[in-house]
C-alpha cells in the first residue's frame, strides 16, 4: 500500500522515485495505491479551493504512466471512511508520546512555522494525529508491504510499534507488522540545483509541453566555472543536465554529450536543448496517453469509483474485525 497527497500535477521526481517502482510492483503484488485527501488537510485546511481538481490530476497522471486499474486498486483515502473510524480507534490505544516523537510529524512542523507561537496557530489536532492516520491507510488493508526509500524507514515503524501494541492488548494476532519494501529513489535535482519540488517552483511536470520543458531546462544551474562558450566545460561540476543525462539518455549518447561538453565543442545552451529533446521524447507516450484521458473525465470518474468501491469492501472486513476485538460489535 502506499499514497500520494493531492498537491497538483506531479513532476519527473514523483516518476522516477516513486511511480516506477509502483510500476514494478503492480505486476508481482496486490497493491492498493491511495490519492490521501485527508493527509492534504492537514497542512492545507485553508486552501480546498483546489483539492477536487488536484485528485484528478494525479490520477491521470498514475494512470498516464501505466498505474493499471484492472491490476492495481486507484482510490481516494476520502472515499473510505472506514479508513476514518479506523484512525479513531488506533488513537485509543496510541499514546500520544510516540505521536509526538515521530520524525515524519517534526518535519512537517518544521514546514508549517517558524517559531513555537506560530506553532501553536498552525498545528492542528489533524496535523498531530498524521501519523496514526497514516498507520491506518496501512492497516486498512492490512498491508504487509509498504514501499519507501531508506531514508523514510523510520516512518514506518511508527505504524509497526502501534501493531505490536494492538495486538499484546488484545491478545491476538490480528494485524501483521508491515514490512518497508525499499526501493531505489534517485535524487532528481530541480533547475535550481534543489531537490526537485513542486514548492521550489524547480520542477518539470509529467504533463508539461515540449515547449516548456525546454524553456524549464534552459533555465537549469550547469557548470559555475564555465566563463565563456569557448571554455571547455567540467561536466562532474554541471548540476543540473549532466546528472539528467545519466538518468534519461542512453550510455552512447552520454559519451558524446561528455566529450562535446569538455572539448568545447557545444555550449551549455546546446547541452540543454539536447537534453530536452531527450526528457520530451521519454515523456512522449505518458503525455499523448494523458492527453486522451482528459478528454474523457467520466471515464477517470468510473476508474476511482471502482477503486473506491473495491477498497471500501476490503478495508470494511477490516474495521469489522477491530470493532469486535474492542467490544463495539454488538451496535453495528
Amino acid at each position: 500500500m502506499s499514497g500520494m497527497r493531492p498537491t497538483g500535477r506531479l513532476h519527473l521526481g514523483h516518476y522516477l522515485g516513486v511511480l516506477v517502482n509502483w510500476l514494478n510492483f503492480q505486476d508481482t503484488y496486490d497493491s492498493y495505491f491511495s490519492i490521501v485527501d485527508w493527509h492534504a488537510l492537514t497542512t492545507k485546511y485553508q486552501s480546498v479551493s483546489e483539492i477536487d481538481a488536484n485528485i484528478r490530476e494525479v490520477a491521470l497522471d498514475w494512470l498516464s504512466v501505466g498505474i493499471n486499474p484492472e491490476v492495481s486498486t486507484i482510490y481516494v483515502q476520502s472515499a473510505i471512511p472506514e479508513i476514518a473510524e479506523l484512525h479513531l480507534l488506533l488513537s485509543m490505544v496510541t499514546p500520544q508520546n510516540w505521536v509526538e516523537r515521530e520524525p515524519t510529524l517534526k518535519d512537517m512542523v518544521k514546514m508549517l512555522a517558524a517559531n513555537e507561537e506560530e506553532a501553536k496557530e498552525k498545528v492542528t489536532y489533524g496535523l498531530l494525529g498524521y501519523p496514526v492516520l497514516m498507520t491506518a491507510d496501512i492497516l486498512a488493508f492490512k498491508a504487509e508491504l509498504v514501499p519507501v526509500g531508506k531514508d523514510q524507514a523510520s516512518h514506518l515503524e511508527f505504524a509497526r510499534d502501534v501493531v505490536r501494541r494492538f495486538n499484546h492488548l488484545y491478545g491476538v494476532e490480528y494485524f501483521e507488522e508491515p514490512k518497508p519494501k525499499f526501493t531505489n529513489t534517485p535524487l532528481l535535482k530541480g533547475m535550481d540545483g534543489q531537490k526537485m519540488g513542486k514548492s521550489f517552483n524547480n520542477d518539470i511536470k509529467l504533463a508539461d509541453s515540449d515547449e516548456d520543458t525546454l524553456k524549464k531546462i534552459k533555465q537549469a544551474i550547469t557548470d559555475r566555472s564555465r566563463l565563456t562558450r569557448k571554455d571547455p566545460g567540467h561536466t562532474e561540476l554541471c548540476e543540473v543536465p549532466w546528472p539528467m543525462y545519466g538518468i534519461f539518455a542512453e550510455q552512447a549518447v552520454q559519451e558524446q554529450i561528455k566529450a562535446d561538453c569538455e572539448s568545447a565543442q557545444i555550449g551549455c545552451v546546446d547541452c540543454k536543448t539536447r537534453l530536452a529533446g531527450i526528457i520530451n521524447e521519454s515523456m512522449r507516450p505518458f503525455r499523448e496517453k494523458r492527453a486522451l484521458l482528459a478528454k474523457d473525465p467520466d471515464a477517470v470518474r468510473k476508474i476511482l469509483d471502482f477503486g473506491n468501491a473495491k477498497a471500501r469492501k476490503v478495508a470494511s472486513a477490516t474495521l469489522e474485525g477491530v470493532r469486535e476485538l474492542m467490544g463495539l460489535s454488538r451496535w453495528y
